[in-house]
């Protein structure tokens, strides 16, 4: 049977990621099509990305149409997968993301804190309107879900979209598995992490290798600075000796934030006066990888790729659409719906934890009750998440505000709403659901 990809946002640096991912596997998962689509202030930079893509399908000599557009409808006729990577607002939106909370004494965050909440009040209604395209267009297809923040988009698509065929995945633990293969000197695939929390704010509960249990050594060489794993939009920290030694689990890079919280917000301060935003170093990584784009020599993925943070998302999507073909009923870390895999959450929320990769869906591996040091953060983080989701939907000011203060790296209720109001009016074009006047505007 041959599929049909389809990649919304697919003007994106990331796009040759996927399509590196689709190549490789075309063996065994076989697709002959795949549309990039994108808006129309990304047509440029959609064309571009479409150019190399094709650069590299002829190079593999695979037998893969692809083609590029803006009209997603179109696009998504007879799609089998779509993955979606976008950015509401583009990188000047999260370069307002982290300067606003900044200017407060806050971290300033893509994904976490005010910043990571804001991306996700203008991303959902986005989403919900790709998931009901789908809905309408290609009902059988899988959404994968790469959007960040990856697990409040896929758990507002799933509770308030019609699209249930909704999988949201991550580098991160990827990435945790890879720096561990090589510190061991193994291959990934013999490496199994036992995931347990929410996306940005998962655990390392046990490692194994090859069947073995490793934790004890992996936490050992963690405490002795043998390796790190963060990806290159976090600048790593130390961690504290002691910390590790308690917790016995491996934290996420994203963790720094909220366990070295003033050390975190002083590095980002710093950065920010040396060399501007992440967003603004972003762009600049960008610009110069859309140059490498351009050279009609360049039939692979540029290796400066690497140096944004989400690279290697296609092995956690390419393997999850492979498996999800193939009913591989392999093990795979996503972003799925809890259905009582840890109690301590309601079984509607989503997780990100080790699952059974099914022609249905993901099954989530039981986690059971989780570590006391653990548990509160978690609970709390998740509540955080759906009051946003709440708020994301409703358009509600009240419930937004209250996100705000429930967020642990929002220091104090007035600064909330000052960051709250600062923030609604700086992305108020791309926020229709909180004003009248803007949503009157959209109607026209």
């Amino acid at each position: 049977m041959a599929l049909k990809v389809v990649v919304i946002g697919g003007g994106s640096s990331y796009t040759p990621e996927i399509i590196e991912g689709i190549i490789k596997r075309h063996h065994q998962f076989p697709v002959n099509e795949i549309v990039l689509v994108d808006i129309e202030e990304g047509k440029e930079k959609l064309r571009i990305v479409s150019e190399l893509a094709k650069r590299m399908i002829r190079h593999a000599g695979v037998p893969i149409e692809l083609s590029h557009t803006i009209d997603r409808a179109k696009a998504l006729k007879g799609a089998d997968f779509v993955t979606v990577q976008i950015r509401v607002g583009g990188l000047k939106a999260r370069a307002l993301d982290e300067k606003i909370p900044l200017s407060q004494g806050l971290i300033g965050q893509e994904t976490n804190g005010a910043g990571g909440m804001f991306k996700a009040l203008r991303t959902i209604p986005f989403m919900l309107d790709i998931a009901r395209d789908i809905h309408e267009i290609c009902p059988e297809a899988w959404l994968i879900n790469f959007t960040n923040p990856a697990g409040i988009v896929t758990e507002a698509l799933l509770k308030h979209g019609p699209h249930q065929k909704v999988v949201g995945v991550c580098n991160i633990p990827y990435n945790m598995k890879n720096s561990i293969a090589e510190i061991f000197g193994v291959d990934v695939n013999l490496v199994m992490i036992e995931f347990a929390g929410i996306n940005h704010f998962v655990f390392g509960k046990r490692v194994w290798i090859d069947g073995i249990d490793r934790t004890e050594e992996t936490i050992e060489l963690l405490l002795n600075d043998h390796f790190g794993y963060s990806p290159s939009n976090i600048a790593a920290l130390p961690w504290n000796r002691q910390f590790l030694r308690s917790l016995r689990m491996l934290p996420s890079p994203y963790h720094q934030y909220y366990y070295q919280h003033e050390d975190a917000l002083a590095k980002d301060i710093e950065a920010y006066n040396n060399k501007g935003t992440r967003a603004e170093t972003v762009m600049e990584v960008e610009r110069q990888l859309f140059e490498r784009y351009k050279d009609a020599k360049i039939h692979e993925k540029p290796k400066e790729l690497e140096s944004r943070g989400g690279a290697y998302y296609s092995e956690s999507a390419c393997s999850l659409m492979n498996s999800l073909y193939h009913h591989s009923m392999d093990i795979q870390t996503v972003n799925t719906l809890n259905k009582g895999s840890i109690p301590d959450l309601p079984d509607d929320a989503v997780i990100e934890v080790n699952s059974v990769i099914t022609k249905s869906g993901p099954i989530p591996l039981t986690v059971g009750k989780l570590p006391d040091a653990i548990s509160g953060p978690i609970i709390l983080m998740k509540k955080f998440e759906q009051l946003v989701i709440e708020a994301a939907v409703t358009g509600d000011y009240d419930t937004a505000y209250l996100a705000m203060t429930t967020n642990p790296l929002v220091s104090s209720d007035h600064k909330a709403q000052k960051v709250l109001d600062e923030m609604l009016e700086a992305h108020k074009r791309y926020l229709p659901q909180f004003f009248e006047e803007v949503r009157a505007h959209e109607t026209k």
